[in-house]
């Protein structure tokens, strides 16, 4: 029961028992005087300083972090000697923050790859040239310090460190990832103290810490100073189960206690369970410590029951507070440990991973601890920003790849309501690249090193509630060395099972089935499978640059069978790291960069955010896949089917808010109740679009002034969550759901609306109205109703056609448009002409190699024949037909297409291509569609279609329909590595107009048909051929691009490609348009739409 038993340092060894190589390069030394691990913590003296939960408030708390010396050598042997001694003089080494790596404030160089050691792989060996990094700082105790017992703990090193105290050697730590603590009591003199600690970038460690992140070093986690009492409670363990299905629960609580015989005698331990509020549930519990604590065995075991719990779950994150109080004989406290509790239950029940009872399905993400200018010592601001972005974009689950977070992290976790998949600090997949993936975990030598990362997690982090499992780690093959971890965890935490994606022949035994990136029919595959064990995906859906595609196919079969339990994306944040360019400009440096002789490139940028927190369209595709409420139209009048997809929630929780749009304004919006639907459960609701316009008029509407109407509804959080931090504020929109509506069944005919409109918004009047048709258009200012004669004058190689309004000059040889006026004011800069290539997404990554190979991006025009046929000149209407085939160098294969542009006297285009592929052409194309320039001054771009972001056929569910304006330098999306973005799907029509109203609008000719759109300053390749985004240089006009059709995101960067409903296939193709050059003065684009698409205007 004594205090000897925590391995106390001896102040007499001033020297380490093995060299320092002996250290770096034996598996089987992980320490040296290093104690043992315990639960996270911070003593404090009262418990009105551990209910803050706050490290600075407790008086057994003193803070290392801030400004070090810091001396930097490539190796070991450089380093400064004797540089622990305190009377050496380090006044003229650098200072450096703590935490930092090192490499982010200029020392060495960041290295960043996937899969491959940057160093010869012969384990346990580890360079000669071995970055080496040596601290030195000196404080100051509290002078009754010197009467308690003082530990240093290092919450996180990379990769390896001695540690020294006013000369004394303290001991050696590796395991970067994982806390160590060391007693320096004995070391510690009455004034100032210094302490030295030396940093080595490799050990043998660092074959364990393969994973897919920038190789950083250093002390990238605070340190700090911890006093506890000469009795003091060291560790601590609580345990909850549900009795009764939940109608009431057991608390289990064992405390190891460092404590004399004698002290455990008239020492007393106390025990309070407080609910949210901080108010006691029932009287404080005092017992004397000698009535539980034996001295074989130093732990007390005490244990309670709450009726009527409040249960916690990530819906329902309620906290109760225990608090754990140490008190000596005069029954005055000595140390106080405050714990969060989450009263809940996992289980393993036959094909579901249950919570509380109930069957959860992981709405998930894997997190990466990085920040652009701090690398992984990541601010607490940062992880707070993080949490409140996965809760407010429907996320419920972190893994954390592929190793133990900062403490802190998890407790935000518990307070915010994400489960967590807790990850043990361990990747050995260069193994796989020198072609034995398994060797280490085979290796009997390794075990030790294998079953301490497990043990320190483990004990670590066993108490937060939100950890609902453990995980073996990462890509590290499968062998013994696992099944020991395993063993381990299951025996001393039965209540949590034990994950591992590697076990792919199931040798483990695990409870849980577990694979990566696999395409839907391989899901489809395990799930028939007599495999039934509950099935997740521990990684999908790889969110590198522009992508993924087909979220929502994914959760939509997870919700299909029983078994499949969710998914967590790769992964959450960009890696990318913030430097300054020569021209002053700022970019997000990748692999290579720095230039590494082995790099893995951009793959670190595949988060769901950029390294400066902003969302990237991706993540808005996801909270829509993953909302927790969907709508579906009836086949009843009225009539919806509304389903729940919440684990815990009746969706009476949320907020109801409508909205009914028509043609871009919103003529009638309130707010409704949410059904009572139970989790998991649909139900009929009946809900009246025409009783809804009617209340908000006050009468009917007599003519179809609209021609398309849109019902919107929203569902918004309708309470404020638990917890101090507003994760979900109250009438933030967790879902919305659209519908089409068909303004002749949900009007009724009295009097005449229309719609005023001006370049900026769009609102609704009353009024009556004189204009034209109901559509609001004086069609005599229009002026262009009727075809007009064009003249032509012949230039030689080209001809000039004039119109009443317009110019328009057309090459001869190749039917192309050279010029195109329209009231003095140019509208083309370069002529419209099919393109089949985009600028490569990195979900291209195995597709581009065919399409390379077909040399999609080199494609030639020979041109067949150019026929002008202007017999109807004189009727306003001119043909040019164009036939030709686009062939690529050194290949058979091709396309014949024949394009006809229509000319009308009115200044109208209509624009159709056919194309047919010859010869062994490729499986799929990029795109298929027109590129054309047009001047930069018509940069004011609305549409109506899928907005406001970006969207493709595989990811636009989070684009609802609707009415949308912006800038073109607005449209384009800045993935760092720069590549096709900022397309728009499903789109009726687009204008783009200059600061006088002049422009273009394009629409489809049929009303049905829909096209995509994207618009740039830069050109395919100037996307293509740039590194990264800075690099782009704007060009004078802009690019435009309309497509009948793009090829599907996928994600095929680590993944499946496209679905294949998803892809565009190389067949015979057809691709119409309209253009009409106008004055939004005169008519405006919505106007323009419903002449073109009610056939008064063609």
């Amino acid at each position: 029961m004594s205090v000897e038993r925590m391995n106390l340092v001896d102040p007499h060894n001033e020297q380490a028992p093995l060299t320092l190589n002996e250290l770096l390069q034996s598996p089987t030394v992980l320490h040296q005087q290093r104690l043992h691990d315990r639960a996270y913590f911070i003593p404090c003296a009262s418990a009105s300083e551990a209910l803050t939960y706050e490290r600075g408030a407790s008086a057994y708390f003193q803070q290392l972090s801030g400004t070090w010396k810091f001396s930097y050598a490539a190796s070991p042997e450089q380093a400064p000697s004797a540089c622990w001694m305190p009377q050496y003089d380090d006044s003229d080494w650098d200072e450096i923050p703590v935490p930092s790596n090192w490499q982010m404030h200029g020392y060495g160089k960041p290295e960043y790859t996937n899969i491959l050691y940057p160093f010869p792989v012969e384990p346990p060996f580890v360079p000669h040239d071995n970055p080496t990094g040596t601290y030195r700082r000196t404080f100051w105790i509290e002078p009754s310090w010197m009467e308690q017992r003082v530990v240093l703990r290092f919450e996180g090193v990379d990769s390896a460190f001695r540690v020294w105290v006013n000369g004394h050697y303290i001991g050696y730590s590796q395991g970067s990832r994982i806390p160590a603590e060391f007693d320096i009591r004995p070391a510690l003199q009455q004034d100032i103290n210094q302490i030295t600690v030396q940093v080595y970038q490799w050990c043998d460690g660092s074959y364990l810490e393969d994973q897919d992140m920038w190789w950083l070093s250093g002390i990238f986690r605070d340190v700090y100073l911890l006093a506890f009492p000469k009795e003091h409670m060291w560790d601590f363990t609580v345990r909850t189960h549900l009795l009764d299905n939940g109608e009431r629960a057991q608390l289990d609580v064992d405390v190891e206690l460092c404590i004399s015989e004698e002290a455990a005698q008239s020492h007393t331990f106390a025990w309070t369970l407080l609910n949210a509020a901080l108010q006691p549930i029932s009287p404080t519990n005092t017992i004397l410590v000698s009535d539980r604590c034996q001295q074989s065995e130093p732990i007390i075991r005490v244990s309670t029951t709450v009726e009527a719990p409040t249960l916690w779950s990530a819906e329902t994150p309620y906290l109760y507070h225990l608090v754990l109080e140490l008190r000596d004989k005069n029954h005055e406290v000595i140390q106080v440990i405050s714990q969060r509790i989450g009263f809940r239950e996992v289980k393993l029940t036959g094909t579901n991973l249950l919570v509380n009872g109930k069957a959860i399905m992981f709405k998930g993400v894997n997190r990466h601890e990085f920040h652009p200018d701090h690398g992984r010592a990541v601010p607490y601001a940062t992880m707070v920003e993080d949490v409140r972005l996965m809760k407010q974009f429907n996320l419920n689950a972190v893994r954390t790849s592929h190793y133990p977070n900062d403490p802190r992290f998890y407790a935000l976790c518990d307070e915010a309501g994400l489960y967590v998949i807790d990850e043990a600090d361990l990747e050995t997949h260069g193994f796989q690249a020198a072609g034995c993936w398994s060797l280490l975990s085979e290796d009997e030598t390794w075990k030790q090193a294998y079953v301490e990362r497990m043990q320190r997690m483990v004990i670590r982090d066993k108490n937060a509630p939100s950890v609902i499992m453990w995980s073996l780690g990462n890509e590290s093959g499968c062998g013994p060395n696992h099944a020991a971890m395993a063993e381990w965890a299951q025996q001393y935490d039965p209540t949590r099972p034990v994950h591992y994606e590697g076990d792919w022949s199931n040798m483990l035994g695990l409870g849980i089935r577990s694979t990566m990136y696999p395409t839907l029919e391989a899901i489809e595959k395990v799930v028939q499978s007599d495999d039934d064990r509950p099935y997740i995906l521990c990684e999908f859906a790889h969110a590198m640059g522009n992508g993924p595609g087909a979220l929502k196919d994914y959760v939509e079969m997870f919700y299909r069978y029983p078994k499949l339990q969710g998914a967590f994306v790769w992964d959450w944040v960009d890696q990318g790291i913030r430097r300054e360019r020569e021209d002053g400009r700022q970019e997000m440096a990748y692999g290579g960069d720095f230039g590494e002789l082995i790099h893995d490139g951009n793959f670190c940028l595949n988060g769901l955010i950029d390294g400066n927190r902003k969302p990237w369209p991706a993540l808005h595709e996801y909270k829509k896949a993953i909302e927790p409420v969907k709508v579906y139209a009836s086949s009843e009048p009225g009539e919806y089917i509304i389903e729940n997809r919440y684990d815990f929630l009746p969706l009476s929780c949320l907020r109801g808010h409508y909205s009914i749009i028509a043609d871009g304004g919103i003529i009638a919006e309130g707010t409704f109740e949410v059904p009572e639907v139970p989790p998991r459960e649909r139900a009929a609701w009946q809900w009246d679009a025409r009783s809804a316009i009617q209340a908000a008029f006050g009468h009917t509407i007599s003519e179809p002034a609209f021609q398309h109407m849109w019902l919107r509804f929203s569902f918004r959080s309708g309470r404020g969550t638990y917890g101090t931090i507003p994760w979900l504020p109250v009438g933030h929109e967790v879902a919305w759901a659209q519908f089409e509506l068909e303004p002749s069944q949900v009007l009724q005919l009295q009097h005449t609306d229309c719609i005023q409109e001006t370049a900026a918004s769009s609102t609704i009047s009353s009024s009556k109205s004189s204009l034209t048709s109901g559509f609001g258009i004086n069609t005599a200012r229009a002026g262009m109703m009727s075809l007009k004669p064009i003249s032509i004058h012949d230039k030689g190689d080209s001809i000039l056609l004039t119109g009443s309004s317009f110019t328009m000059e057309i090459n001869r040889s190749d039917g192309s448009l050279l010029s195109w006026h329209f009231h003095n004011t140019d509208l083309l800069t370069g002529s419209p002409h099919l393109q089949l290539w985009r600028a490569v997404i990195d979900n291209d990554r195995y597709l581009v190699t065919d399409w390379r190979n077909a040399r999609l991006h080199q494609l030639k025009k020979r041109m067949k024949q150019v026929t002008i046929d202007s017999s109807r000149a004189s009727e306003g209407m001119i043909t040019v037909t164009t036939c030709f085939r686009l062939g690529a160098p050194a290949s058979m294969w091709g396309l014949a297409c024949e394009q006809i542009m229509t000319i009308q006297g009115n200044g109208i285009i209509q624009l159709q291509i056919d194309a047919r592929p010859d010869g062994y052409h490729p499986e799929v194309l990029p795109r298929f569609g027109y590129e054309l320039g047009i001047p930069a001054d018509l940069n004011s771009c609305s549409w109506y279609g899928r907005g406001p972001g970006e969207s493709y056929v595989d990811s636009k569910q989070a684009a609802a329909i609707g009415w949308y304006e912006a800038k073109v330098d607005d449209l384009m999306v800045a993935y760092e590595k720069p590549q096709e973005n900022g397309n728009r799907t499903d789109t009726r029509w687009v204008s783009f107009v200059n600061a006088q109203g002049t422009g273009l609008f394009f629409t489809s000719i049929s009303e049905g048909d829909t096209f995509d759109f994207s618009a740039h300053r830069y050109s395919v390749m100037d996307l293509e051929n740039a590194a990264h985004h800075a690099d782009l240089v704007p060009r004078s006009d802009i690019v435009l691009h309309l497509d009948k059709a793009q090829n599907g995101l996928g994600s095929n960067s680590c993944g499946p490609r496209a679905l294949p409903e998803h892809e565009l296939k190389c067949k015979d193709m057809s691709f119409s348009l309209q253009v009409i050059p106008f004055n939004r003065e005169t008519l405006s684009p919505r106007q323009l739409a419903r002449l073109v698409h009610s056939g008064i205007l063609s």
